[in-house]
């Protein structure tokens, strides 16, 4: 499964608000009832998150967080990679706790 096709699968999802939808980069709100759908779908193309992990983060996924400020605490972060080709999705969690702001993002 490629970016374009994760995209498919992710806009199956009911948004809050679609933020930006381009060839590279995807944004969106979900509500926490979509939750469990988004992050089926994110492990299924993904696997298990890269941040929170007892595993340490590749760099190349530190240098795309980085550009969007790095992730913290109670932040999840999905990373791909094959050779150059690179995608991440990362979940911000609203403090209102019920909604999650989903960034993802080819490299």
């Amino acid at each position: 499964m490629q970016f374009d096709d994760l995209k498919k699968e992710v806009r199956g999802i009911s948004f809050d608000a679609l933020r930006m939808d381009c060839d590279n980069y995807f944004e969106g709100v979900v509500l926490k009832d979509e939750l469990n759908k988004l992050t089926a779908k994110l492990e299924a193309f993904f696997g298990s998150p890269a941040w929170p992990s007892r595993n340490r983060m590749p760099y190349q996924a530190q240098e795309v967080i980085n550009g969007f400020g790095g992730i913290m605490a109670g932040q999840t972060l999905y990373f791909w990679n094959q050779g150059k080709d690179a995608v991440a999705a990362m979940l911000w969690p609203w403090q209102d706790g019920q909604r999650t702001t989903i960034k993802i993002i080819l490299k």
